[in-house]
């Protein structure tokens, strides 16, 4: 198989023959139709995260075909449609997983950080992790639903009942929960890097009622915000943009660090939340949710062998929607 495996942080990936991999005991093995490019794998390569398993194949937002099954797999066939999202396995007897919230888990695996992922003409998971995709669905455009759109869902219920919802950083995972939001009927106030016209632009054809730059304030307040910009200067602006009782969600599982602000931004019942990784819940009804919606992703393919390009492309800003690798 071919796979672009990172030996190092802050390195390019390299191209790599290996040995087909087989499926252990409850693992399956998947023909890789595509993989959407993370800004957590961009983490993982940057080094902003530790100690990935290393050497490591990155890529969590994968779409495949079963070509293979380990033992004790039940309730999958040959040749089925799957999605494997960043939660690659968990422990199941801590007492986070013990109370349904398997996504704090003390010993997970995370596919394509800990495990290996999806930037790979094949990948293993574990099929109590993966999820069953539509077969007449597109591969390419089903990529960014299984981290974007996931994560995105995660922070979008995080946000109450909010009706009014400021998002910060108009990227993949903006670009779908925009969607999800106006077909609940929620308004979103899209807040873009500065000077940005044309992500503006794409927000606003997705259905963003307001867009600025995240340096400008809203017309009027917000109910709740979700920051997906990995910028812990938009925690303080945000706050000052939310109403009384307003949350600020910050949906990155990275961010610089957050300055000094007064407390009277904090003040008055609102609150600073973080959306740590998922669970297998979250997928079912995101999933279940995604044709609902008619949610349309915006996609800029690019081949398996040119994933350091992707990854670049990512780093400086210039991807409208979401990149993902094709092998």
């Amino acid at each position: 198989m071919k796979a672009m495996v990172l030996h190092e942080v802050r390195t390019p990936l390299l191209l790599e023959e290996r040995p087909l991999p087989s499926p252990n005991l409850g693992e399956i093995r998947l023909a890789v139709e595509a993989c959407a490019v993370c800004r957590t794998d961009l983490h993982v390569v940057d080094g902003d995260l530790p100690n990935p398993k290393l050497p490591v194949i990155p890529g969590h937002e994968i779409v495949g075909r079963i070509d293979a099954l380990g033992k004790g797999v039940t309730g999958f066939h040959i040749g089925e449609r799957v999605g494997v999202p960043w939660l690659g396995h968990t422990c199941g007897h801590c007492p986070y997983c013990a109370s349904g919230r398997e996504n704090l888990c003390d010993e997970p695996l995370f596919t394509g950080y800990t495990r290996d992922g999806g930037f790979a003409s094949h990948a293993v998971a574990d099929a109590a992790y993966a999820f069953p995709l539509p077969d007449t669905g597109i591969p390419v455009a089903l990529a960014p639903l299984l981290c974007a759109g996931l994560i995105g869902w995660r922070s979008l219920v995080a946000t109450g009942s909010a009706r009014t919802v400021g998002i910060y950083g108009f990227g993949a995972a903006a670009h779908i929960i925009t969607q999800v939001c106006t077909w609940q009927g929620r308004r979103v106030f899209a807040f873009t890097r500065p000077g940005d016209d044309a992500a503006q632009d794409f927000a606003r054809s997705l259905g963003a009622a307001w867009t600025g730059g995240s340096d400008e304030s809203p017309p009027e307040r917000l109910d709740a915000a979700i920051i997906f910009a990995p910028v812990g200067d938009l925690v303080p602006s945000a706050l000052q943009a939310v109403d009384k009782g307003g949350r600020v969600v910050c949906g990155g599982i990275h961010m610089s660090d957050i300055p000094q602000f007064p407390y009277r931004l904090l003040w008055e019942e609102r609150q600073i939340l973080s959306v740590a990784n998922l669970t297998r819940q979250d997928a079912r009804d995101f999933l279940a949710i995604a044709p609902k919606a008619r949610i349309r992703t915006e996609t800029v393919t690019y081949r398996l062998e040119a994933a350091n390009e992707a990854l670049d492309d990512l780093r400086a800003g210039r991807l409208r929607g979401a990149a993902v690798l094709i092998p």
